[in-house]
């Protein structure tokens, strides 16, 4: 029998190439986004006892109440913005679920979803998906802005949804409140969603605000908000985020919710409920990477790698142009291979590719990690 393919093009993701060959060569791995340091101990023991409690059936479709009752908490504290925790927030299984629920829940066979360039891998699979349409706008480098007036170009009658992701992966750039304006300007009086990717909300430095979609009224009652509990409290294998929508919106997108993973671990939500209680735990956590980015740029200082230091995420890019001519497929490769460092090409981010010679690293790790990672880089 044959399987006609949806995704004949999408092959292996870039992350799971990039950690299989690392694993492979015993390589360093900064390539995938994921902390090599453990979550907060006290969080642990927060799930050991909601297991003891006997949470351990269903939780209710759209998440455990009390946890849903500090996200409104924290989003009316932090933001001032006003969503109910019965109609307006849901606990997903992680964000990509949720970015793909989103769409899958609004985009129909032939509508349009602008996207941004280099994007996230899953944005234009789960578009394609759908019978969606993604359409692709570069960032411009070196600092990775978006072009407005090509925005409005590629706007059409068919655009149902523009997706933005602040702070950026894979580059590290930030949306500015005129960023925000802008986006404002072009939806108006139109019929098209935005789909807001903001798991790295508080991973941003020197002193910039997250301009989240929150702040912004108007746009705030025609957008989805994505987060995740794995970027802020270190870990990303729980796959538990949240997703904020009015409720017309989180109607439609709990109709799909509900058959693609019905509801979320139950004493994982318990235990979040009760840690964010303690604001602590993530208004403290941009410190904490700000500083692993400061020590992993520096360390770099005396290599022939060029960087300009990410605003946002734990992801630092680097140009390897002295260094090497090889595209950056080749040149990760080699880099994994030869020099037992692994790092994410910025190419497979874009849909035809890209003649950048850079590389995402990740700097979530321990710092002796990133000491022993910086060394070798230095010597190429």
């Amino acid at each position: 029998m044959q399987i006609k393919s949806k995704l004949p093009n999408s092959g292996i993701s870039i992350f799971a190439k990039m950690t299989a060959l690392a694993n492979q060569h015993g390589a360093i791995n900064l390539a995938q986004g994921f902390p090599d340091f453990p979550s907060s101990v006290r969080l642990i023991e927060n799930v050991y006892a909601a297991m003891r409690r006997g949470f351990n059936q269903y939780a209710p479709m759209p998440g455990v109440l009390s946890l849903r009752e500090r996200i409104a908490e924290k989003v009316s504290t932090i933001y001032g913005s006003n969503y109910s925790p019965d109609s307006e927030i849901t606990i997903t299984a992680g964000a990509t679920q949720a970015i793909y629920t989103a769409i899958t829940a609004i985009i129909r066979e032939g509508e349009e979803v602008i996207i941004f360039e280099p994007a996230y891998d899953s944005y234009a699979p789960a578009i394609r998906l759908s019978g969606g349409v993604p359409v692709p706008v570069a960032l411009h480098a070196p600092d990775y802005s978006i072009d407005w007036e090509m925005v409005k170009k590629n706007v059409s009658q068919r655009t149902r949804m523009i997706l933005i992701n602040t702070p950026h992966n894979p580059t590290g750039a930030v949306l500015s409140k005129q960023d925000i304006i802008q986006l404002e300007k072009i939806v108006e009086g139109k019929d098209i969603f935005i789909l807001s990717d903001e798991v790295y909300e508080h991973i941003i430095f020197d002193n910039k605000r997250h301009e989240s979609i929150l702040y912004y009224p108007n746009l705030r009652e025609k957008s989805i908000i994505v987060y995740s509990f794995g970027k802020t409290y270190h870990n990303t294998g729980w796959k538990i985020g949240y997703v904020l929508a009015p409720e017309y919106i989180t109607k439609e997108f709990r109709s799909v919710h509900q058959f693609e993973v019905f509801s979320v671990n139950t004493p994982i939500q318990h235990a979040l409920a009760e840690f964010m209680q303690d604001p602590n735990e993530y208004l403290h956590v941009h410190t904490f990477y700000e500083n692993k980015r400061n020590l992993f740029n520096n360390l770099l200082k005396k290599s022939r790698f060029k960087i300009k230091p990410a605003s946002g995420t734990y992801f630092q890019l680097a140009d390897y142009s002295e260094i090497s001519n090889l595209p950056d497929m080749a040149f990760a490769e080699e880099l994994c291979i030869q020099h037992k460092v692994a790092a994410i090409p910025l190419s497979p981010f874009y849909r035809q590719g890209s003649n950048e010679k850079i590389l995402r690293f990740c700097f979530a790790k321990q710092d002796e990690t990133l000491q022993k990672a910086a060394e070798i880089l230095c010597r190429i």
